[in-house]
């Protein structure tokens, strides 16, 4: 498993990005639906450091638009989303 795929709020950030209309977030949506998600609140630091390492990594990008902050998933994140839902797809039609 790729190291990125260790950390679970990683992944939810990539799925949602993945998952979004346009295909990006404004920092504060993704924030919003994440915590949505987890029924809890996120420490701003904490949230923004896990973008930060997706895009250390090479699997987010962000670009400014006005006064916010943009997130997308580039191909390579896209890919790697695509091969954790194709294992999980495969896990969960083997189990019984």
């Amino acid at each position: 498993m790729a190291k990125w795929l260790q950390s679970g709020r990683r992944r939810d950030i990539c799925v949602l990005l993945a998952a979004a209309d346009d295909g990006e977030l404004r920092g504060q949506r993704l924030k919003s639906r994440l915590e949505s998600h987890y029924d809890d609140r996120i420490e701003p630091k904490s949230f923004y450091g896990s973008l930060s390492a997706l895009e250390d990594a090479g699997f987010v990008e962000k670009r400014t638009a006005g006064i916010h902050d943009v997130y997308a998933l580039t191909d390579a994140g896209e890919r790697r989303v695509t091969r954790h839902y194709e294992w999980m797809r495969e896990r969960l039609e083997t189990s019984d």
